[in-house]
């Protein structure tokens, strides 16, 4: 049997074991998917002795710790800098590529108007990585929003009423709001949000975070991350098939 994992810290919760042990389910597909939690990503060296694992998803925090274990990287993921599919060769090689990008950018098509030109990203994580390389792949310019921020990044006391009115798409790479966490949410000024801002939550459980709430309540489209993991799930498929 074929054996598939996601590999991550504290992942009980995950999506994809769900999606696809039913995928596997539906199609009759003689394989085992299967939640690779780890306190540290030196017991991965372990797991990897499993010849029957064929490929893995990567979740937090490992996908930029992941890197250092694998012989090839994707030149997307090379340059996002984060790996989130590992395909296992059949000489037992292992290859990074990312996922991420294609599902967020496939996700966030229909949600765009011709006023965005700018984007928020607020958190500085792996998945933040792989979406700002989505967005300026669709010609939006990315602007990351750190509790910490590096040179070229801004702060959450820096969003002011001429910013939040510039960068008309505003993305949460954060975990805030997650279940069962559920009322936090990013600290931004709300109260310039409008019509023509879309509010993008990485977050899929709840269905509908604070984040997304107070969105709505101004009028701005709103989308959880439900889309972007089913679209990079079946681009991990693709690339561990072909």
């Amino acid at each position: 049997m074929n054996i598939y994992g996601l590999l991550g810290r504290n992942i009980s919760y995950s999506f994809s074991k769900n999606y696809f042990s039913e995928k596997f389910r539906k199609e009759s597909l003689n394989c085992d998917y299967q939640n690779f939690d780890i306190k540290d990503i030196k017991e991965l060296a372990l797991i990897l002795k499993n010849q029957d694992i064929k490929g893995m998803n990567v979740t937090i925090p490992y996908k930029q710790e992941i890197i250092s274990f694998l012989d090839e990287l994707d030149p997307i993921a090379k340059e996002i800098g984060a790996v989130n599919v590992v395909k296992f060769d059949i000489n037992g090689k292992l290859k990074g590529y990312n996922s991420d990008y294609y599902g967020f950018t496939e996700s966030l098509k229909p949600l765009l108007n011709n006023s965005i030109k700018k984007a928020i990203i607020l958190g500085t994580g792996g998945a933040s990585k792989a979406i700002a390389y989505a967005l300026n792949g669709l010609n939006i310019a990315p602007t990351f929003i750190s509790r910490n921020p590096d040179f070229n990044e801004l702060s959450y006391n820096d969003l002011d009423e001429d910013i939040m009115r510039d960068f008309k798409l505003i993305i949460n790479c954060t975990p805030l709001g997650t279940h069962p966490n559920i009322e936090n949410h990013p600290s931004i000024p709300y109260e310039y949000v409008g019509k023509n801002h879309v509010l993008y939550d990485l977050i899929y459980n709840p269905e509908e975070t604070t984040f997304m709430k107070k969105g709505k309540e101004k009028g701005a489209t709103v989308s959880n991350g439900l889309q972007m993991l089913i679209l990079q799930a079946e681009k991990s498929w693709e690339i561990w098939n072909t």
